[in-house]
């Protein structure tokens, strides 16, 4: 049976997470490596500064007191005694479209799999509201992951695949939109006087391409997108090279 490690920026008692283990159930061997809390928005940060604890919670189950990439790391290196034929990253609670992109631990582990040009793709829930259902995205995860498995990705490639609450039953490829948030703080004083800010986003979803992310959510499909670890623009290279000299030039 292949092996399949699973990840999540939620921790590792987020019943996202515990979703996706009922559902691949049968397919292959599940091992677990996850954050022991929530540690949202980390990225693909690592904890340099103090030691990174580990705790087995059960069978093939380990609770990591770091981030998401911290978690991979651990595991690649440490807890299993083979690489795992596939990694997810999921099921997040929220989507992680548009610029959410850079700052999503469950994408940011995903990737930090890909690095170590292990197959991965990162899987969430597109929804605010409280009654969160995870089986749909978690039956699609059990479908996509034998795709993976028999067909491969390309090296370099990870996939962010994103589920509405309301699917309905479509499939899209797309690309990842532009930012269609803004940030909001909303300022305020604490008991000895310092200034805080609390930070969150007002969502604005006019003028959305009809090829990307969010546009494929807002119709009720799911959105899969080829995330790449080069982002080289290669056109660039090109373009620019003239520089090289001037800047040369100037340094003398």
């Amino acid at each position: 049976m292949p092996h399949i490690l699973i990840t999540n920026d939620d921790g590792i008692e987020a019943p996202g997470l515990r979703a996706l283990v009922r559902a691949l159930e049968g397919l292959c061997t599940v091992s677990v490596v996850a954050p022991k809390s929530e540690r949202s928005a980390a990225a693909q940060s690592l904890t340099l500064r103090h030691p990174i604890y580990v705790e087995q919670v059960a069978e093939r189950e380990w609770a990591v007191d770091g981030t998401p990439a911290d978690a991979m790391i651990v595991a690649l290196n440490k807890l299993l005694p083979h690489s795992p034929d596939l990694v997810i990253s999921g099921i997040n609670r929220g989507g992680n479209m548009g610029e959410n992109v850079y700052y999503s631990g469950t994408i940011g582990a995903a990737m930090e799999a890909t690095i170590n040009r292990l197959p991965a793709f990162a899987i969430s829930v597109s929804y605010r509201e409280k009654n969160f259902d995870f089986e749909p995205a978690a039956r699609f995860a059990r479908h996509l992951a034998p795709l993976i498995l028999n067909e491969g990705l390309p090296t370099g490639v990870l996939l962010n695949v994103n589920v509405p609450q309301d699917w309905t039953g479509r499939v899209r490829f797309t690309r990842q939109s532009r930012k269609v948030t803004r940030n909001l703080l909303q300022e305020g004083t604490d008991p000895r006087g310092r200034t805080y800010f609390w930070l969150h986003e007002q969502q604005s979803t006019e003028g959305i391409e009809p090829d990307t992310d969010y546009a494929a959510i807002s119709a009720g499909a799911i959105s899969i997108t080829p995330l790449e670890l080069d982002h080289t623009h290669a056109a660039s290279l090109n373009h620019l090279s003239h520089w090289a000299a001037l800047l040369e030039s100037a340094g003398k």
